[in-house]
């Protein structure tokens, strides 16, 4: 996706599993509309948990030039690392 696709996208939707896995679910214009899937998707009762994030601009050029970032392990409740 080129940056100009990137910035007109700037809300994510992610979803993190019961066993700390994150996976990005989709990408919004709105944080609005953004809200809204990640409200139904949480209305469906799952153990999973969705929460809207916003694309900074250093994220979207990175992505839009084929870098990647490595994300640190999610952490339990205690604070350790899975």
């Amino acid at each position: 996706m080129n940056e100009g696709g990137t910035l007109s996208l700037p809300w994510l939707v992610i979803r993190q599993d019961d066993n700390g896995n994150r996976y990005r679910v989709g990408r919004y214009a709105t944080r609005a509309e953004a809200q809204k899937i990640a409200d139904s998707l949480d209305a469906r009762g799952h153990k999973q948990l969705y929460w809207v994030e916003r694309i900074n601009q250093t994220q979207a050029h990175s992505q839009s030039h084929g870098q990647t970032h490595t994300q640190a392990p999610a952490q339990n409740g205690d604070g350790t690392r899975n």
